[in-house]
């Protein structure tokens, strides 16, 4: 999956960027106090992508 892709479903649930790391950027979920690194990588693993959800607490893509 693309990584802007899946910041935007992020985004869409309420997640927002905290800050940017070395490598990744991390993404908190306000509601529930959760977050969540993203890499900084064009195509992120579905696997990965799917861990980040549940990581958040928001839908599984």
């Amino acid at each position: 999956m693309k990584r802007l892709d899946l910041i935007r479903y992020l985004e869409q649930f309420g997640c927002q960027l905290l800050r940017e790391g070395g490598s990744h950027s991390i993404f908190i979920n306000r509601k529930t106090k959760k977050a969540s690194t993203v890499p900084r990588h064009r195509e992120i693993n579905d696997f990965l992508a799917k861990k980040i959800c549940r990581d958040l607490e928001i839908p599984v893509l």
